[in-house]
This record gives structure tokens, sequence and C-alpha cells, in this order.
């Protein structure tokens, strides 16, 4: 048996870099609610811009892999593989299953922080 591969939805690269922010903001206690009964957990508020870039935790996010958070497309394609759900006020949450999701390319869009 082989193992799991990365991205077994097959999302487009914009929805995978969207769920990696997603899943950086929801373990960042400054941005994210503790994960509820069901393990899903609720966005707060999102990063302020620092020029190019975006600081969560010790990582740092260019503006362009950003850009999904913003795209109803985007989100409504995560919603309906159930990796995301609606939430209060037009909020994000992401779900158990998107918080466990191998999307493959984390380690490209979380960059070690320079300052």
């Amino acid at each position: 048996m082989s193992p799991p591969r990365p991205n077994p939805s097959r999302l487009n690269p914009l929805q995978l870099k969207t769920l990696v922010v997603l899943q950086a903001l929801a373990q960042e206690g400054g941005f994210a609610d503790p994960p509820d009964a069901d393990g899903n957990v609720r966005i707060r508020s999102l990063p302020h811009a620092h020029g190019n870039h975006v600081h969560l935790g010790r990582a740092v996010v260019a503006m362009r892999d950003l850009s999904g958070l913003g795209n109803p497309a985007v989100l409504n394609a995560l919603a309906r593989k159930g990796l995301l759900k609606g939430g209060r006020g037009g909020g994000y949450t992401v779900t158990g299953a998107g918080l466990a999701y191998d999307t493959g390319i984390a380690g490209r869009i979380l960059q070690g922080g320079d300052h």
C-alpha cells in the first residue's frame, strides 16, 4: 500500500495556497478561536499587510499568496469539498478535514521570517 499523496481532492494552485494560509491562521491564537467540539476552527481576523507580505506567527506569507481569501469561487470550491464552512458575517471556518488536509506546498507558502 502506497502512502497517501498530497492534494487528494485535486485542488487547483490558488485553492491550495488559500487552504495553506487558512491552516496557518487556524494555528495562531491571535487570529483564530480554539477548535470547537467538531474540530472546526473559526478565523476571527486576518493579519495586516507589512509591505508585500504578512506575518503568521514565525512565518511570512507573500501577499500574492493571499489572493484566494477574497475570491468567492475559491472559497466556494473549498466549501464544496468539505474543507471550509461559511462563518458568521462572511468569516471563515476551517473544518477538521481542512486542517488535516495535506496540501504538499505549505513549505513554499509559509516562509521563514527575516525580521
